[in-house]
């Protein structure tokens, strides 16, 4: 439906052995981490969300083509497809002058640990524009308001403000966005509280006795739950698919479980495959030399005549 980037080319290595190792080993740890912190859990998130990462370490086209995909909730469906058609001309004059402001925003929030595609948040919230001012006082790229930017050790004075500045300003957003994580653990409700403010948010959990931001949504200010979905729309346009930051905490436990036992069963066959190469006796006369390529154990045989 959403026609964007293709998948780019990896590098092939051998074998699936070392990504199922690193993804079990992983999410072992983090799933029973309580405490867990926006630092470090992105390694699990890299390494159970990027299909790419099955084609880099061996799976073959089919292989990375039938993996799990990330699904578009339903009541988010209708409102992503209206919004790219509604916005397509303004969506692509911002992504003409994004380069210079996203290659900044990945840099910061690879060192605070946080996904890259939380940089979109500044497009639906100040579409780049870092002199954005809104009617309550917010400023800049990032919209951030004077108590928190202070609190964030930005620097506001009648001459100079920091919230201007696009590299200082992102740092202080990425703090304030790592910060509602270890609050919320939960990506769509840490884009409701930076728009509405963290209450907002606890009381629509609440209200609703749910975390589930597509439960509580209704219990939000209209603003706030149009700002999520505004997220998640501008994250397709310019990903075509959606990340961990477009699912919920329960859709990101259960899309890792998918992956994991996905990984877990192509690494078992590959394993069977090496194993019937390796024991199959070679004919006489002949030099079998074991070929390892896309991800699987291939037998190459030449005669020495």
């Amino acid at each position: 439906m959403f026609t964007r980037k293709l998948a780019k080319k990896g590098f092939v290595v051998n074998g699936l052995l070392l990504l199922i190792a690193l993804v079990s080993m992983a999410a072992t740890s983090r799933l029973g981490d309580t405490s867990r912190r926006a630092t470090g859990d992105t390694t699990v998130q890299q390494l159970n969300f990027d299909t790419l990462l099955l084609k880099l370490n061996g799976a073959s086209e089919s292989d990375r083509l039938n993996a799990p995909a990330i699904s578009l909730n339903k009541q988010a469906a209708i409102y992503v497809s209206d919004y790219i058609t509604r916005n397509t001309e303004l969506l692509q004059e911002i992504e003409l002058k994004s380069s210079k402001y996203f290659k900044i925003t990945d840099a910061v929030f690879r060192k605070y640990g946080l996904p890259v595609e939380l940089k979109y948040l500044a497009v639906i919230e100040s579409e780049l524009n870092t002199k954005a001012r809104s009617h309550v006082g917010a400023r800049g790229a990032w919209q951030l308001m004077p108590e928190t930017a202070r609190d964030l050790s930005l620097k506001i004075t009648s001459k100079y403000d920091e919230r201007l500045h696009f590299y200082k300003s992102t740092v202080a957003a990425a703090k304030y966005i790592r910060d509602l994580y270890r609050i919320f653990d939960d990506w769509l409700l840490v884009i409701a509280a930076y728009n509405g403010g963290p209450g907002k948010v606890f009381d629509a959990m609440k209200k609703s006795g749910s975390r589930d931001f597509w439960k509580l949504q209704n219990y939000l200010p209209a603003e706030t739950r149009g700002h999520v979905k505004k997220f998640i729309s501008t994250h397709y346009y310019f990903e075509g698919k959606g990340s961990v930051t477009t699912l919920t905490r329960a859709e990101v436990i259960s899309f890792r479980k998918l992956m994991e036992d996905y990984v877990a069963k192509q690494n078992t066959a590959l394993k069977e495959k090496d194993t019937v190469v390796n024991t199959t006796p070679a004919i006489a006369g002949t030099e079998t030399v074991i070929v390892k390529a896309a991800g699987a154990g291939e037998s190459k045989s030449t005669n020495e005549n």
